[in-house]
């Protein structure tokens, strides 16, 4: 079925993208990009919000799937991206002459992750997430200064190999199911008994492949080389981008594929569930004990990153233990990654201004802020306790929720790791806010903002008491999305 309407989204931030090309060629003030590129992000988020609560449709012959849980990725998606252009502003004044290939490319990128969140069949998958790659290794590499070219390349070559992995993976599948579309596949392995589908090494095997390139998308154990430096060498908004839109990307393509091809026979969803298990707890666990000693926020908050991603994955694994009818785990991990995009955007926003001015990514530059910048500060301690899982922030909300969906479906084991992990996690987070509130400024200059940036700070910071305070509304649109899913 072709129906472009309902692709319209996707349209309308394809067009704003085009559109802010041409127009770099022909005006001398850049700022106006920036505005033409917001003003396309919420008419699409508006096209977005009119599909809310519509029926399930497949289009375009099965290849994309239209349901509340893909309206509610691309919302996420543009609010992300909306706030990222917003903080980029005082980065994007230094690329004179490279201001319009920025916004197109985080548009595009934007672009390929709500196409991947929307896909329902391999090859459209995989051409979605190629197309968020390329885009995002382009942005990495924007301030073609010898770190962030390093951090570019090693995110290209690591990317490379992780998609020829994924892509080998779907191949495997195909051949052992003859489908692509992902309702198909679930019904070729239902199709198939238990001793047919143990008696194909290559379907699990196809599975094992398919975990490994989207775990490089999400950042997990021990696909996580490149974060680190990566986060580092990235000019600070293209981390916050990466950090939140790319992990959010890839649980919702993970979630599509393994709830919709792989989640029956229960005992295929109990396998990838104990997997995802085993994965999440090596994560929290790696992550947390290597972000300890970092003295560099970047790459402290990349490391934090394979942790929050191992916290994620206790909602993947309750996805796979729990029942098909059962919402709790898929419910959970939306509302999760809702928390953790709003949490981490107003971090690394409050990093950017604070970094801009003392000209330094060291913990120990950030001394005295508390005095020199008290509004910076309180907005970087929020979300830095957002990110512990303290109240009254989202990620206070965010845990309780997905723990407790964990405790219900016997992952007990898991919570109590997963408790002494943010218990660890909160030494290097608090570090900071100490260094910050009681730390001895090296100045007393005050640290200047642009308006805009204050304004994405503001409101990551008030999504963050929003969510934290009054998490039911936010968790009602998230089991809306969760019901609403699949074929």
């Amino acid at each position: 079925m072709l129906n472009f309407g309902l692709i319209i989204p996707e349209l309308t931030l394809a067009a704003t993208a085009i559109i802010v090309i041409l127009l770099d060629l022909f005006i001398q003030r850049k700022g106006v990009l920036a505005v033409v590129g917001i003003v396309g992000v919420v008419v699409a988020a508006g096209f977005a919000i009119a599909m809310w609560g519509g029926s399930s449709q497949l289009i375009f012959n099965d290849m994309l799937v239209v349901d509340n849980f893909a309206v509610f990725f691309k919302l996420l998606f543009l609010v992300i991206v909306a706030l990222v252009m917003l903080a980029s502003t005082d980065y994007v004044s230094k690329l004179s002459r490279f201001q319009g290939e920025y916004y197109a490319l985080v548009l595009l990128s934007a672009l390929g992750m709500m196409l991947m969140a929307a896909t329902s069949e391999l090859i459209s998958i995989y051409i979605a997430l190629e197309l968020t790659s390329i885009s995002l290794y382009a942005l990495v590499g924007f301030l073609k200064d010898p770190k962030s070219t390093e951090a570019s390349l090693k995110y290209l070559l690591l990317g490379a190999v992780a998609s020829a992995v994924l892509l080998f993976g779907m191949a495997l599948v195909f051949g052992f199911t003859g489908q692509t579309q992902l309702g198909e596949i679930a019904r070729s392995i239902q199709g198939m008994s238990l001793s047919g589908v143990m008696s194909s090494p290559g379907l699990i095997l196809g599975m094992v492949l398919m975990i490994a390139g989207f775990g490089f998308k999400i950042a997990a154990v021990p696909f996580h080389m490149w974060v680190p430096d990566v986060y580092e060498g990235a000019p600070t908004p293209i981390t916050a981008y990466l950090s939140v839109a790319s992990k959010a990307a890839g649980f919702a393509v993970i979630l599509r594929i393994f709830y919709s091809a792989f989640g029956l026979p229960s005992w295929l969803s109990l396998d990838w569930g104990l997997v995802f298990a085993v994965l999440a707890a090596i994560g929290m666990t790696l992550g947390n004990i290597i972000a300890l000693p970092q003295t560099n926020i970047k790459r402290m908050l990349g490391y934090s990153s394979i942790a929050q991603a191992g916290y994620l994955m206790v909602g993947l694994a309750v996805v796979g233990i729990a029942s098909a009818a059962d919402v709790v785990g898929r419910s959970a991990l939306l509302f999760f990654l809702a928390s953790y995009a709003l949490t981490n955007l107003g971090a690394f926003t409050a990093i950017i201004a604070i970094s801009n001015k003392v000209n330094s990514d060291l913990i120990k530059d950030y001394a005295g802020m508390g005095r020199r910048a008290p509004l910076l500060a309180l907005a970087l301690t929020l979300c830095l306790i957002s990110l512990i899982g303290m109240p009254p922030a989202a990620g206070f909300m965010a845990k309780f929720y997905i723990f407790s969906g964990a405790v219900q479906h016997d992952l007990l084991w898991l919570v109590i790791i997963a408790v002494i992990n943010s218990v660890i996690s909160a030494y290097y987070y608090l570090r900071v806010v100490k260094v910050m509130w009681t730390g001895k400024p090296a100045s007393a200059a005050k640290v200047p903002s642009s308006g805009a940036l204050r304004v994405a700070l503001g409101l990551s910071c008030l999504g963050v008491l929003f969510l934290g305070i009054v998490p039911g509304f936010a968790m009602k649109l998230a089991e809306m999305a969760a019901k609403m899913f699949g074929f």
